[in-house]
């Protein structure tokens, strides 16, 4: 049996989360700017954008960690721009942050065990007097916990300090961490940066791997191959405003999507878009 259980409806193309014309504003800062798309089950979709974009504050939004001034998303049809973190983790939407957080000085099997907490039922007074349901469900915690670790690949430093892991591993113990939620849509922020070229292949196979499972992934990343290689869809932001949302092939064609990155003039380069290669010339007049 997988170590990630499969969700329902994996295989379906129905919205799993749909975010209509949300805008968020710092000051005079607007970061968010009537943004709006939908998130299909089953699928990687790809969020990118230049510095400054609005990734992360799309992000932070979706995940309740910011309040938009207008606009909603909808998870499973459950509203979530109003929830608390704790409770969207509770819907089903995990998350790993840009920088690291584990807990440094605990082992890689606590942290994993750490974020299974939301479905664990001991409390107080189990946790004082460590009664029999609560040992058994200690175990089945810890169980499950080096379960995940095995399935991303780390089960060999599960009692090993987080921060004495490499940054290779750290990164797939933040997503251990995220899978032990119990998640039917996985949010990865930016989860290649600072990985030399073999440990983004072994992310990208594991990434993957997820999906096949049956997790919805969302993957905020500024590795332009890797988003285009993998993903089902692409949203693309500038200053905080869609610039262009499709499949990869389509989206790395848009000429705005080309200047945005490369500069103003790239989309007419001909070494970007070199001529289709002729036709073999017909044999008859």
């Amino acid at each position: 049996m997988s170590a990630v259980p499969p969700t329902s409806s994996t295989t379906s193309r129905e919205p799993l989360l749909v975010a209509k014309g949300l805008s968020k504003r710092f000051g005079g800062l607007q970061a968010l700017k009537d943004v709006s798309f939908e998130i299909r089950k089953g699928e990687i979709f790809g969020l990118i954008g230049p510095n400054g974009a609005g990734k992360t504050t799309l992000f932070n939004v979706m995940t309740a960690l910011y309040i938009p001034e207008s606009g909603n998303c909808l998870f499973n049809g459950v509203e979530l721009t109003r929830l608390k973190p704790y409770q969207i983790a509770a819907q089903g939407m995990a998350r790993t942050f840009q920088n690291i957080r584990l807990f440094a000085s605990l082992t890689a099997l606590e942290n994993v065990m750490i974020g299974q907490h939301l479905r664990t039922k001991a409390g107080l007074w189990g946790a004082v007097t460590r009664n029999q349901a609560t040992r058994a469900e200690e175990a089945r915690t810890e169980a499950r916990a080096l379960e995940l670790l095995n399935y991303v690949g780390i089960g060999h430093v599960a009692n090993e300090v987080a921060s004495s892991l490499s940054y290779g591993d750290q990164r797939r113990l933040e997503i251990a961490r995220a899978l032990a939620t119990g998640p039917s849509l996985l949010a990865l922020d930016e989860p290649a940066a600072g990985m030399n070229p073999s440990e983004t292949v072994v992310l990208r196979s594991l990434i993957e791997k997820i999906r096949d499972d049956g997790i919805t992934v969302l993957l905020i990343e500024h590795d332009m191959k890797l988003v285009m290689n993998m993903c089902d869809r692409v949203l693309v932001l500038e200053y905080g405003q869609v610039l262009s949302y499709g499949q990869p092939h389509d989206v790395q064609h848009d000429p705005r999507v080309i200047e945005a990155y490369l500069g103003k003039g790239a989309a007419q380069d001909p070494l970007l878009h070199p001529p289709a290669t002729p036709q073999n010339p017909s044999t008859h007049d």
